[in-house]
């Protein structure tokens, strides 16, 4: 990452401190605006809502809101999910810094937005997926309590959304699939140098050990002759 490092250095003060503070809570709102206009049928969500044919109609907002939609669910979890991607997003912060941090949002953002361009429509749940692949890469053993009962590692719950991801690249609409490989760019612009460099050191620890185990052998039959 020697381009982040430079840009960081050439604008020190690029970046939004606490972001993910303002995307959830900015979540949160919208969320308890519907509930709360869920009878008059007037909702603020589906003005929110990336949609191409009306962004061309000068809806120009729709570019960028969609990534302020709430997860739909319950009352109950959406507490607990908003907490959580303000978890991740906060730790990724403290751990990359709030320039670093700023960059990888962005590009899942453009992305998204790229993606919508191409199929119509545009979403923010594979977008904050990828905010919980970086974190499981970064902290693989973090302890989460599903349910807020079940202790689970992060890394399990990451194996489970990539076949999440697997079966909506194959079953999922064209939208879908242009959404979730877009909102990899970020990982793979991130993490291609940590996968390769993982990569090196397992081919070098196998190729060690076939070694050792050759040798092994050669010395125990020279032993016994």
């Amino acid at each position: 990452m020697n381009w982040l490092n430079k840009f960081e250095r050439k604008h020190p003060r690029f970046g939004i401190p606490n972001l993910m503070i303002y995307i959830v809570v900015s979540m949160l709102f919208i969320y308890v605006f519907d509930s709360a206009a869920a009878a008059s049928g007037r909702s603020l969500s589906p003005l929110l809502v990336f949609y191409w044919p009306s962004i061309m109609s000068g809806q120009f907002w729709r570019i960028i809101t969609f990534i302020l939609l709430p997860p739909n669910t319950s009352p109950i979890f959406i507490i607990f999910s908003l907490y959580f991607s303000y978890m991740i997003g906060s730790a990724l912060e403290n751990q990359w810094g709030t320039c670093t941090f700023t960059v990888y949002y962005l590009i899942g953002v453009l992305g998204s937005i790229l993606a919508g361009m191409i199929t119509g429509a545009a979403y923010n749940i594979y977008l904050n997926l990828s905010l919980f692949f970086a974190f499981a890469i970064l902290f693989p053993d973090f302890q989460i309590m599903l349910f807020f009962i079940l202790p689970v590692k992060i890394k399990y719950l990451a194996y489970l959304n990539i076949m999440y991801f697997v079966v909506s690249l194959i079953l999922g609409s064209w939208a879908d699939r242009a959404a979730i490989i877009a909102s990899l760019l970020n990982l793979i612009i991130f993490f291609s140098g940590t996968f390769i460099k993982t990569i090196k050191r397992s081919g070098k620890y196998r190729k060690t050990r076939a070694n050792f185990r050759r040798q092994s052998q050669i010395n125990n039959r020279d032993r016994f002759q």
